[in-house]
Protein backbone atom coordinates (compact mmCIF):
# COMPACT_ATOMS: atom_id res chain seq x y z
CA UNK A 1 0.00 0.00 0.00
CA UNK A 2 1.60 3.34 -1.12
CA UNK A 3 0.51 6.32 1.46
CA UNK A 4 2.20 9.46 2.23
CA UNK A 5 1.29 13.11 3.14
CA UNK A 6 2.50 16.20 2.42
CA UNK A 7 2.77 19.66 3.89
CA UNK A 8 2.52 22.86 1.29
CA UNK A 9 0.22 25.87 0.22
CA UNK A 10 -2.21 24.75 -1.17
CA UNK A 11 -3.59 26.38 -4.48
CA UNK A 12 -7.61 26.35 -4.25
CA UNK A 13 -8.46 26.82 -7.75
CA UNK A 14 -12.27 26.43 -7.55
CA UNK A 15 -12.40 28.82 -4.44
CA UNK A 16 -9.34 31.61 -5.59
CA UNK A 17 -7.56 30.85 -2.52
CA UNK A 18 -4.44 29.70 -1.06
CA UNK A 19 -3.76 28.14 2.06
CA UNK A 20 -1.00 25.65 3.80
CA UNK A 21 -2.54 22.09 4.30
CA UNK A 22 -1.54 18.39 5.30
CA UNK A 23 -2.61 16.16 2.06
CA UNK A 24 -2.64 12.70 2.25
CA UNK A 25 -2.59 10.28 -0.45
CA UNK A 26 -3.41 6.79 0.28
CA UNK A 27 -3.10 4.10 -3.17
CA UNK A 28 -3.31 6.18 -6.03
CA UNK A 29 -6.11 8.57 -4.07
CA UNK A 30 -6.06 12.11 -2.29
CA UNK A 31 -7.70 10.50 0.96
CA UNK A 32 -7.38 13.76 2.85
CA UNK A 33 -6.29 17.87 3.12
CA UNK A 34 -6.48 18.92 6.21
CA UNK A 35 -6.39 23.01 6.06
CA UNK A 36 -3.35 23.93 8.56
CA UNK A 37 -4.14 28.01 8.60
CA UNK A 38 -5.91 30.67 6.74
CA UNK A 39 -3.03 32.39 5.60
CA UNK A 40 -0.37 30.84 2.81
CA UNK A 41 2.86 29.95 4.45
CA UNK A 42 6.02 31.62 2.14
CA UNK A 43 8.74 29.20 3.45
CA UNK A 44 6.60 26.16 2.22
CA UNK A 45 6.29 24.95 -1.34
CA UNK A 46 2.52 24.96 -3.38
CA UNK A 47 0.82 22.11 -4.65
CA UNK A 48 -1.72 22.61 -7.27
CA UNK A 49 -3.51 20.45 -10.02
CA UNK A 50 -1.18 19.26 -12.94
CA UNK A 51 -1.23 20.59 -16.30
CA UNK A 52 -3.38 19.23 -19.67
CA UNK A 53 -2.24 20.19 -23.00
CA UNK A 54 -5.79 20.53 -24.53
CA UNK A 55 -4.74 19.50 -27.84
CA UNK A 56 -1.73 17.50 -29.14
CA UNK A 57 -0.40 15.30 -32.03
CA UNK A 58 1.88 13.50 -30.09
CA UNK A 59 3.02 12.04 -33.45
CA UNK A 60 4.80 15.74 -33.56
CA UNK A 61 7.48 15.49 -31.25
CA UNK A 62 8.85 12.89 -33.21
CA UNK A 63 8.25 10.30 -29.86
CA UNK A 64 6.17 7.54 -29.41
CA UNK A 65 3.42 7.87 -26.30
CA UNK A 66 5.99 6.77 -24.09
CA UNK A 67 8.75 8.63 -24.39
CA UNK A 68 6.76 11.80 -24.82
CA UNK A 69 5.45 10.96 -21.26
CA UNK A 70 8.79 10.70 -19.66
CA UNK A 71 9.86 14.61 -21.22
CA UNK A 72 6.58 15.85 -20.73
CA UNK A 73 6.02 14.81 -16.74
CA UNK A 74 9.19 17.38 -16.19
CA UNK A 75 7.45 20.49 -16.82
CA UNK A 76 4.73 19.51 -14.69
CA UNK A 77 2.17 17.87 -17.39
CA UNK A 78 -0.27 14.62 -16.02
CA UNK A 79 -1.83 14.35 -19.26
CA UNK A 80 -2.84 15.20 -22.88
CA UNK A 81 -5.97 15.45 -25.57
CA UNK A 82 -4.56 13.67 -28.27
CA UNK A 83 -5.30 13.67 -31.85
CA UNK A 84 -3.74 10.20 -33.28
CA UNK A 85 -4.37 11.34 -36.64
CA UNK A 86 -0.76 11.64 -38.09
CA UNK A 87 -0.21 7.76 -37.23
CA UNK A 88 -3.70 7.07 -38.82
CA UNK A 89 -3.28 8.57 -42.06
CA UNK A 90 -0.03 6.02 -42.16
CA UNK A 91 -1.49 2.73 -40.33
CA UNK A 92 -5.17 3.19 -39.94
CA UNK A 93 -7.25 1.78 -36.70
CA UNK A 94 -3.85 -0.28 -36.25
CA UNK A 95 -1.82 3.09 -35.88
CA UNK A 96 -4.51 4.07 -33.29
CA UNK A 97 -4.42 1.07 -31.17
CA UNK A 98 -0.72 1.21 -31.41
CA UNK A 99 -0.69 4.46 -29.61
CA UNK A 100 -3.41 3.69 -26.64
CA UNK A 101 -1.18 0.02 -26.01
CA UNK A 102 2.17 2.40 -25.83
CA UNK A 103 0.68 4.92 -23.98
CA UNK A 104 -0.95 2.53 -21.16
CA UNK A 105 2.12 1.09 -20.30
CA UNK A 106 3.91 4.23 -18.43
CA UNK A 107 2.12 6.25 -15.47
CA UNK A 108 0.58 9.27 -17.62
CA UNK A 109 -2.67 10.07 -18.42
CA UNK A 110 -3.22 10.16 -22.74
CA UNK A 111 -6.88 10.54 -23.55
CA UNK A 112 -7.04 9.99 -27.41
CA UNK A 113 -9.47 10.72 -29.90
CA UNK A 114 -11.15 8.88 -33.04
CA UNK A 115 -9.73 10.41 -36.05
CA UNK A 116 -12.16 12.27 -37.82
CA UNK A 117 -10.76 12.93 -41.43
CA UNK A 118 -8.56 10.48 -42.88
CA UNK A 119 -7.58 10.96 -44.99
CA UNK A 120 -7.77 14.85 -44.50
CA UNK A 121 -9.00 14.95 -48.39
CA UNK A 122 -9.56 13.38 -51.28
CA UNK A 123 -6.54 15.66 -53.03
CA UNK A 124 -3.66 13.54 -51.47
CA UNK A 125 -2.65 9.60 -51.34
CA UNK A 126 -3.10 8.86 -47.53
CA UNK A 127 -1.92 5.31 -46.28
CA UNK A 128 -5.19 4.64 -44.44
CA UNK A 129 -8.52 5.26 -44.66
CA UNK A 130 -11.39 5.93 -41.64
CA UNK A 131 -14.76 5.60 -43.03
CA UNK A 132 -18.04 6.55 -40.49
CA UNK A 133 -17.99 2.78 -39.69
CA UNK A 134 -14.49 2.77 -38.44
CA UNK A 135 -14.59 6.45 -36.69
CA UNK A 136 -18.00 4.77 -34.40
CA UNK A 137 -15.60 1.65 -34.08
CA UNK A 138 -13.01 3.61 -32.54
CA UNK A 139 -15.89 5.76 -30.57
CA UNK A 140 -17.44 3.33 -28.54
CA UNK A 141 -14.31 2.23 -26.85
CA UNK A 142 -13.38 3.72 -23.79
CA UNK A 143 -10.03 4.42 -24.43
CA UNK A 144 -11.38 7.13 -26.66
CA UNK A 145 -12.60 10.09 -25.40
CA UNK A 146 -13.62 12.79 -28.41
CA UNK A 147 -14.54 12.97 -31.79
CA UNK A 148 -10.70 14.58 -32.97
CA UNK A 149 -10.90 17.82 -35.08
CA UNK A 150 -13.10 18.01 -37.77
CA UNK A 151 -11.02 19.71 -40.55
CA UNK A 152 -13.23 18.81 -43.15
CA UNK A 153 -15.32 22.65 -42.22
CA UNK A 154 -16.88 22.66 -45.85
CA UNK A 155 -17.84 19.21 -45.34
CA UNK A 156 -19.80 20.45 -42.17
CA UNK A 157 -21.32 23.53 -44.03
CA UNK A 158 -22.53 21.39 -46.72
CA UNK A 159 -24.34 18.77 -44.73
CA UNK A 160 -21.58 15.92 -46.06
CA UNK A 161 -23.33 12.78 -45.36
CA UNK A 162 -20.38 10.79 -44.34
CA UNK A 163 -19.18 14.08 -42.18
CA UNK A 164 -22.52 14.28 -40.38
CA UNK A 165 -22.61 10.04 -39.64
CA UNK A 166 -18.95 10.36 -37.64
CA UNK A 167 -20.62 13.68 -35.98
CA UNK A 168 -23.77 11.93 -34.73
CA UNK A 169 -21.59 9.22 -33.88
CA UNK A 170 -19.93 11.19 -31.32
CA UNK A 171 -23.05 12.41 -30.19
CA UNK A 172 -24.78 8.54 -29.97
CA UNK A 173 -22.19 8.12 -27.02
CA UNK A 174 -22.15 11.47 -25.66
CA UNK A 175 -18.71 12.68 -26.58
CA UNK A 176 -16.96 16.02 -27.76
CA UNK A 177 -16.45 16.98 -31.18
CA UNK A 178 -13.22 19.00 -31.60
CA UNK A 179 -13.70 21.97 -34.20
CA UNK A 180 -10.94 22.88 -36.91
CA UNK A 181 -11.85 25.82 -38.48
CA UNK A 182 -9.44 28.37 -39.58
CA UNK A 183 -10.54 31.98 -40.65
CA UNK A 184 -13.74 30.91 -40.24
CA UNK A 185 -15.81 33.83 -38.97
CA UNK A 186 -19.75 35.02 -38.86
CA UNK A 187 -22.52 33.27 -39.79
CA UNK A 188 -20.34 30.46 -41.37
CA UNK A 189 -18.92 30.10 -37.80
CA UNK A 190 -21.92 29.39 -36.61
CA UNK A 191 -23.10 26.98 -39.15
CA UNK A 192 -20.07 25.19 -38.44
CA UNK A 193 -20.29 24.67 -34.85
CA UNK A 194 -23.95 23.92 -35.28
CA UNK A 195 -23.65 21.37 -37.28
CA UNK A 196 -27.05 21.24 -38.93
CA UNK A 197 -28.34 21.82 -34.97
CA UNK A 198 -29.91 25.02 -34.89
CA UNK A 199 -29.09 26.87 -32.03
CA UNK A 200 -26.72 24.19 -30.57
CA UNK A 201 -23.13 24.01 -30.30
CA UNK A 202 -21.83 20.50 -31.47
CA UNK A 203 -18.35 20.85 -32.64
CA UNK A 204 -17.31 22.28 -29.28
CA UNK A 205 -13.38 23.66 -29.56
CA UNK A 206 -11.40 25.64 -32.41
CA UNK A 207 -7.43 25.83 -32.37
CA UNK A 208 -6.97 27.37 -35.15
CA UNK A 209 -7.67 31.14 -34.96
CA UNK A 210 -5.37 33.46 -35.75
CA UNK A 211 -6.81 36.79 -34.62
CA UNK A 212 -8.65 37.65 -31.16
CA UNK A 213 -12.02 38.73 -33.70
CA UNK A 214 -11.84 35.20 -34.86
CA UNK A 215 -11.96 33.92 -31.71
CA UNK A 216 -14.61 36.26 -30.62
CA UNK A 217 -16.58 35.19 -33.12
CA UNK A 218 -16.36 31.37 -32.29
CA UNK A 219 -17.14 32.50 -28.61
CA UNK A 220 -20.32 33.69 -29.50
CA UNK A 221 -21.04 30.32 -31.38
CA UNK A 222 -20.78 28.81 -27.93
CA UNK A 223 -17.63 27.15 -28.68
CA UNK A 224 -14.14 27.43 -26.43
CA UNK A 225 -11.30 28.71 -27.48
CA UNK A 226 -7.83 26.54 -27.19
CA UNK A 227 -4.96 28.94 -27.34
CA UNK A 228 -2.30 27.42 -29.42
CA UNK A 229 1.72 27.50 -29.29
CA UNK A 230 3.65 25.15 -30.50
CA UNK A 231 6.93 24.54 -32.72
CA UNK A 232 4.99 26.27 -35.55
CA UNK A 233 1.69 27.36 -34.89
CA UNK A 234 2.08 30.27 -32.51
CA UNK A 235 -1.23 32.19 -31.72
CA UNK A 236 -0.57 32.69 -27.81
CA UNK A 237 0.14 36.78 -28.52
CA UNK A 238 -3.06 37.07 -30.55
CA UNK A 239 -5.46 35.45 -28.03
CA UNK A 240 -3.98 35.49 -24.63
CA UNK A 241 -5.83 38.67 -23.20
CA UNK A 242 -9.18 36.85 -24.24
CA UNK A 243 -8.47 35.58 -20.82
CA UNK A 244 -9.26 38.48 -19.03
CA UNK A 245 -13.09 37.97 -19.67
CA UNK A 246 -13.38 34.00 -20.76
CA UNK A 247 -11.61 32.37 -17.96
CA UNK A 248 -13.81 29.25 -18.16
CA UNK A 249 -14.13 28.91 -21.98
CA UNK A 250 -10.41 28.78 -22.57
CA UNK A 251 -7.81 26.29 -22.91
CA UNK A 252 -3.95 25.83 -23.44
CA UNK A 253 -2.32 23.50 -26.18
CA UNK A 254 0.86 22.94 -28.47
CA UNK A 255 -0.81 21.38 -31.51
CA UNK A 256 2.38 20.13 -32.14
CA UNK A 257 5.71 20.03 -30.56
CA UNK A 258 9.02 19.20 -31.82
CA UNK A 259 11.24 16.81 -29.60
CA UNK A 260 14.10 19.72 -28.48
CA UNK A 261 11.12 22.34 -27.67
CA UNK A 262 9.28 19.84 -25.69
CA UNK A 263 12.90 19.19 -23.58
CA UNK A 264 12.61 22.65 -22.63
CA UNK A 265 9.41 23.12 -21.72
CA UNK A 266 5.33 22.30 -22.47
CA UNK A 267 2.21 24.04 -20.76
CA UNK A 268 4.48 25.53 -17.85
CA UNK A 269 5.98 27.51 -20.39
CA UNK A 270 2.15 29.33 -21.22
CA UNK A 271 1.59 29.32 -17.81
CA UNK A 272 4.50 31.67 -16.71
CA UNK A 273 4.16 33.89 -19.86
CA UNK A 274 0.49 34.16 -19.38
CA UNK A 275 1.21 35.58 -16.22
CA UNK A 276 4.14 37.39 -16.51
CA UNK A 277 1.52 39.54 -19.22
CA UNK A 278 -0.48 40.35 -15.81
CA UNK A 279 -3.51 37.45 -16.87
CA UNK A 280 -5.41 37.24 -12.75
CA UNK A 281 -3.40 34.02 -11.73
CA UNK A 282 -6.46 31.64 -11.19
CA UNK A 283 -7.95 32.18 -14.59
CA UNK A 284 -4.66 30.89 -15.49
CA UNK A 285 -4.68 28.05 -13.71
CA UNK A 286 -8.55 27.78 -15.08
CA UNK A 287 -7.24 27.52 -18.38
CA UNK A 288 -3.95 25.26 -17.98
CA UNK A 289 -5.48 22.51 -15.18
CA UNK A 290 -9.38 22.17 -14.78
CA UNK A 291 -11.09 23.73 -18.22
CA UNK A 292 -10.20 20.68 -20.10
CA UNK A 293 -10.99 17.72 -17.68
CA UNK A 294 -14.37 19.26 -17.07
CA UNK A 295 -14.74 19.84 -20.77
CA UNK A 296 -13.36 16.74 -22.49
CA UNK A 297 -14.66 14.26 -18.65
CA UNK A 298 -11.42 13.27 -17.92
CA UNK A 299 -10.61 10.68 -15.07
CA UNK A 300 -7.68 13.58 -13.73
CA UNK A 301 -7.68 14.61 -10.46
CA UNK A 302 -7.97 18.28 -9.71
CA UNK A 303 -6.78 18.17 -6.07
CA UNK A 304 -10.14 17.52 -3.61
CA UNK A 305 -10.55 14.33 -1.99
CA UNK A 306 -11.07 11.33 -2.98
CA UNK A 307 -10.01 12.57 -6.49
CA UNK A 308 -6.70 10.67 -8.39
CA UNK A 309 -3.85 11.79 -7.06
CA UNK A 310 -2.60 13.91 -10.11
CA UNK A 311 -0.90 17.21 -9.11
CA UNK A 312 2.37 19.31 -9.15
CA UNK A 313 4.47 20.71 -6.51
CA UNK A 314 6.86 23.84 -7.49
CA UNK A 315 8.96 26.43 -5.54
CA UNK A 316 6.94 29.42 -5.63
CA UNK A 317 4.20 31.35 -7.24
CA UNK A 318 6.91 33.78 -9.28
CA UNK A 319 8.94 31.31 -10.73
CA UNK A 320 6.40 28.67 -10.80
CA UNK A 321 9.65 26.13 -11.01
CA UNK A 322 8.32 22.25 -10.92
CA UNK A 323 9.62 20.94 -7.97
CA UNK A 324 7.57 16.90 -8.52
CA UNK A 325 4.62 15.89 -10.20
CA UNK A 326 2.59 13.01 -9.53
CA UNK A 327 0.28 11.14 -11.16
CA UNK A 328 -1.73 8.31 -9.68
CA UNK A 329 -0.01 9.27 -6.36
CA UNK A 330 2.97 7.85 -7.73
CA UNK A 331 6.32 10.70 -8.23
CA UNK A 332 6.80 10.60 -11.97
CA UNK A 333 9.66 13.39 -12.05
CA UNK A 334 11.46 15.26 -9.37
CA UNK A 335 13.94 18.45 -9.88
CA UNK A 336 14.00 18.30 -13.64
CA UNK A 337 14.45 14.17 -13.73
CA UNK A 338 12.12 11.71 -14.97
CA UNK A 339 11.49 9.02 -13.64
CA UNK A 340 9.07 7.10 -16.04
CA UNK A 341 11.59 4.47 -17.71
CA UNK A 342 12.15 3.25 -21.50
CA UNK A 343 10.37 0.89 -22.45
CA UNK A 344 10.89 -1.04 -25.73
CA UNK A 345 8.63 -1.11 -29.14
CA UNK A 346 7.44 -3.08 -31.88
CA UNK A 347 7.40 -1.02 -34.96
CA UNK A 348 5.05 -0.44 -37.44
CA UNK A 349 5.20 1.46 -40.34
CA UNK A 350 3.52 1.97 -44.49
CA UNK A 351 6.25 2.94 -46.72
CA UNK A 352 6.40 1.69 -50.02
CA UNK A 353 8.38 4.16 -52.35
CA UNK A 354 11.68 2.85 -54.43
CA UNK A 355 14.27 5.33 -54.99
CA UNK A 356 14.63 8.43 -57.04
CA UNK A 357 16.47 9.74 -60.00
CA UNK A 358 17.35 13.61 -59.77
CA UNK A 359 15.25 14.04 -63.53
CA UNK A 360 12.61 12.79 -61.50
CA UNK A 361 12.05 16.29 -60.18
CA UNK A 362 12.11 18.45 -63.43
CA UNK A 363 9.52 20.53 -63.86
CA UNK A 364 8.50 21.60 -67.56
CA UNK A 365 7.22 24.95 -68.26
CA UNK A 366 6.45 27.26 -71.50
CA UNK A 367 6.47 30.01 -69.07
CA UNK A 368 8.76 31.45 -66.28
CA UNK A 369 6.05 33.13 -64.31
CA UNK A 370 4.55 31.00 -61.67
CA UNK A 371 2.43 30.48 -58.73
CA UNK A 372 4.95 30.23 -55.61
CA UNK A 373 4.23 28.56 -52.04
CA UNK A 374 5.24 31.85 -49.31
CA UNK A 375 6.01 29.96 -46.07
CA UNK A 376 5.28 32.55 -43.04
CA UNK A 377 7.07 31.74 -40.10
CA UNK A 378 5.39 30.99 -36.90
CA UNK A 379 2.09 30.14 -39.37
CA UNK A 380 0.44 27.42 -40.79
CA UNK A 381 -1.33 29.40 -43.55
CA UNK A 382 0.50 30.56 -46.46
CA UNK A 383 0.49 32.99 -49.02
CA UNK A 384 0.04 32.50 -52.92
CA UNK A 385 2.49 34.71 -54.56
CA UNK A 386 3.25 35.26 -58.07
CA UNK A 387 6.66 35.69 -59.47
CA UNK A 388 9.45 34.51 -61.96
CA UNK A 389 12.52 31.72 -62.20
CA UNK A 390 14.61 31.10 -64.91
CA UNK A 391 13.87 28.50 -67.58
CA UNK A 392 15.95 26.97 -69.02
CA UNK A 393 16.00 24.66 -72.03
CA UNK A 394 12.37 24.19 -71.32
CA UNK A 395 12.61 23.67 -67.38
CA UNK A 396 11.62 25.66 -64.48
CA UNK A 397 14.55 26.58 -61.94
CA UNK A 398 15.23 27.81 -58.36
CA UNK A 399 15.95 31.28 -58.28
CA UNK A 400 18.43 31.13 -54.85
CA UNK A 401 19.30 34.63 -54.79
CA UNK A 402 15.47 35.88 -54.34
CA UNK A 403 14.53 32.91 -51.83
CA UNK A 404 12.74 30.90 -54.30
CA UNK A 405 13.51 27.11 -54.00
CA UNK A 406 11.67 23.90 -55.48
CA UNK A 407 9.49 21.96 -53.66
CA UNK A 408 8.75 18.53 -53.92
CA UNK A 409 6.28 16.00 -52.52
CA UNK A 410 7.05 12.47 -53.48
CA UNK A 411 3.85 9.52 -52.42
CA UNK A 412 5.88 7.33 -50.05
CA UNK A 413 2.76 4.83 -50.27
CA UNK A 414 3.46 3.47 -54.18
CA UNK A 415 5.59 4.72 -56.84
CA UNK A 416 4.42 7.79 -58.82
CA UNK A 417 6.00 10.83 -60.36
CA UNK A 418 6.82 13.09 -57.76
CA UNK A 419 4.74 16.55 -57.52
CA UNK A 420 7.16 19.82 -57.91
CA UNK A 421 6.55 23.40 -57.25
CA UNK A 422 8.34 26.77 -55.94
CA UNK A 423 8.36 28.12 -52.27
CA UNK A 424 9.88 31.15 -50.71
CA UNK A 425 11.14 32.04 -47.50
CA UNK A 426 13.24 28.77 -46.20
CA UNK A 427 16.45 30.28 -47.34
CA UNK A 428 18.35 27.56 -48.07
CA UNK A 429 21.89 28.72 -50.18
CA UNK A 430 23.20 25.21 -50.55
CA UNK A 431 21.24 21.64 -50.26
CA UNK A 432 18.05 20.53 -49.33
CA UNK A 433 15.93 18.86 -46.28
CA UNK A 434 13.41 16.51 -46.49
CA UNK A 435 10.76 14.95 -44.00
CA UNK A 436 8.49 11.97 -44.19
CA UNK A 437 6.23 14.26 -41.58
CA UNK A 438 4.28 15.69 -43.91
CA UNK A 439 1.15 16.61 -42.51
CA UNK A 440 -1.88 15.58 -43.17
CA UNK A 441 -0.74 12.19 -45.39
CA UNK A 442 2.54 11.78 -44.66
CA UNK A 443 4.55 11.67 -47.92
CA UNK A 444 8.20 12.77 -48.47
CA UNK A 445 8.35 16.47 -48.38
CA UNK A 446 11.86 17.88 -49.55
CA UNK A 447 13.03 21.94 -50.41
CA UNK A 448 16.14 22.25 -51.97
CA UNK A 449 18.48 24.60 -54.04
CA UNK A 450 18.59 21.61 -57.14
CA UNK A 451 17.60 18.00 -58.32
CA UNK A 452 20.68 16.41 -57.40
CA UNK A 453 20.09 17.53 -53.59
CA UNK A 454 16.65 17.26 -53.55
CA UNK A 455 16.64 13.47 -54.54
CA UNK A 456 19.53 12.55 -52.33
CA UNK A 457 17.64 13.74 -49.14
CA UNK A 458 15.14 12.26 -50.49
CA UNK A 459 16.79 8.83 -51.38
CA UNK A 460 17.93 8.75 -47.59
CA UNK A 461 14.33 8.61 -46.68
CA UNK A 462 13.45 6.19 -48.61
CA UNK A 463 16.04 3.83 -47.38
CA UNK A 464 15.13 4.45 -44.03
CA UNK A 465 11.59 4.07 -44.28
CA UNK A 466 11.29 7.55 -42.69
CA UNK A 467 12.77 10.23 -40.94
CA UNK A 468 13.77 13.89 -41.50
CA UNK A 469 17.31 14.46 -43.00
CA UNK A 470 19.60 17.49 -44.67
CA UNK A 471 22.14 17.51 -47.28
CA UNK A 472 24.81 20.00 -48.89
CA UNK A 473 27.72 19.56 -50.37
CA UNK A 474 29.88 18.61 -47.66
CA UNK A 475 27.66 16.13 -45.17
CA UNK A 476 24.37 14.76 -44.85
CA UNK A 477 22.62 14.14 -41.50
CA UNK A 478 19.17 11.94 -40.92
CA UNK A 479 16.94 10.78 -37.58
CA UNK A 480 15.76 7.67 -38.63
CA UNK A 481 11.85 7.77 -37.31
CA UNK A 482 10.60 4.27 -38.14
CA UNK A 483 7.84 3.93 -36.09
CA UNK A 484 5.23 5.24 -38.93
CA UNK A 485 8.00 7.09 -40.85
CA UNK A 486 7.16 9.77 -38.16
CA UNK A 487 8.37 8.84 -34.52
CA UNK A 488 11.75 7.50 -33.23
CA UNK A 489 11.79 4.00 -31.15
CA UNK A 490 15.03 5.71 -28.85
CA UNK A 491 15.34 7.57 -25.65
CA UNK A 492 13.32 10.93 -26.37
CA UNK A 493 16.36 13.03 -25.15
CA UNK A 494 18.78 11.40 -27.47
CA UNK A 495 16.24 12.08 -30.15
CA UNK A 496 15.57 15.55 -29.13
CA UNK A 497 19.68 15.93 -29.18
CA UNK A 498 19.85 14.42 -32.59
CA UNK A 499 16.81 16.95 -33.69
CA UNK A 500 18.94 19.82 -32.45
CA UNK A 501 21.66 19.02 -34.33
CA UNK A 502 19.54 19.15 -37.96
CA UNK A 503 17.96 21.75 -36.74
CA UNK A 504 21.35 23.65 -36.32
CA UNK A 505 22.35 22.09 -39.93
CA UNK A 506 19.23 23.60 -42.04
CA UNK A 507 19.83 27.16 -40.35
CA UNK A 508 23.86 26.45 -41.39
CA UNK A 509 22.68 26.25 -44.67
CA UNK A 510 20.92 30.02 -44.28
CA UNK A 511 17.43 28.91 -42.70
CA UNK A 512 15.81 32.17 -41.16
CA UNK A 513 12.63 30.04 -40.45
CA UNK A 514 12.59 29.29 -36.14
CA UNK A 515 11.56 25.99 -37.09
CA UNK A 516 12.91 24.79 -40.79
CA UNK A 517 11.33 20.99 -40.36
CA UNK A 518 8.18 21.88 -38.30
CA UNK A 519 7.38 24.36 -41.21
CA UNK A 520 8.22 22.21 -43.80
CA UNK A 521 5.79 19.33 -41.82
CA UNK A 522 3.10 21.71 -42.82
CA UNK A 523 3.36 22.82 -46.79
CA UNK A 524 1.25 20.03 -47.91
CA UNK A 525 -1.72 20.35 -45.35
CA UNK A 526 -4.30 21.11 -47.65
CA UNK A 527 -6.98 22.57 -45.47
CA UNK A 528 -5.06 25.19 -44.68
CA UNK A 529 -4.74 28.09 -46.91
CA UNK A 530 -3.83 29.31 -49.31
CA UNK A 531 -1.26 27.27 -51.45
CA UNK A 532 0.48 23.94 -50.73
CA UNK A 533 1.50 21.06 -52.61
CA UNK A 534 0.50 17.60 -52.38
CA UNK A 535 1.47 14.17 -53.70
CA UNK A 536 -1.12 14.84 -56.86
CA UNK A 537 -0.30 18.36 -57.07
CA UNK A 538 -0.24 22.07 -56.39
CA UNK A 539 -3.75 22.79 -55.01
CA UNK A 540 -5.29 26.57 -54.41
CA UNK A 541 -6.83 26.21 -50.49
CA UNK A 542 -9.36 28.88 -51.08
CA UNK A 543 -10.82 27.33 -54.74
CA UNK A 544 -10.14 23.93 -53.16
CA UNK A 545 -8.61 22.80 -55.89
CA UNK A 546 -5.48 22.34 -57.97
CA UNK A 547 -3.59 24.93 -59.96
CA UNK A 548 -1.08 24.98 -62.32
CA UNK A 549 2.14 25.94 -61.29
CA UNK A 550 3.32 28.04 -64.32
CA UNK A 551 0.84 30.95 -65.37
CA UNK A 552 0.86 31.13 -69.14
CA UNK A 553 1.52 34.17 -70.72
Amino acid sequence: MNAFTITANFVDIFKEKIYPVSLTVKDTFIKGIKILNEKEDASLSYILPGFIDAHVHIESSMLIPSEFARLAVVHGTVATVSDPHEIANVCGEEGVYFMINNGRQVPFKFFFGAPSCVPATPFETAGASLDAVAVERLLKLDDIFYLSEMMNFPGVLHADEGVMKKIDAAKEVNKPVDGHAPGLRGEDATRYAEAGIKGETTISTDHECFTKEEALDKLKTGMKIIIREGSAARNFEALINLLNDYPDRMMFCSDDKHPDSLVEGHINVLVKRALKKGIPFFNVLKSACINPVLHYHLPVGLLREGDPADFIAVNNLKEFNILHTFINGKMVSANGKTSIESIPVKVINHFQATLKQPEDFEIAAVSDKIRIIEALDGELITNNIVGNVSLEKGLLLPDIKNDILKQVVVNRYKDTKPAVAFIKNFGIKNGAIASSVAHDSHNIIAVGTNDGFICRAVNLLIQNKGGICAVNEKEEKTLPLPVGGLMSDKDGYEVAKEYRQLDKMAKDMGSRLRAPFMTLSFMALLVIPHLKLSDKGLFDGDKFTFTEVAIPK
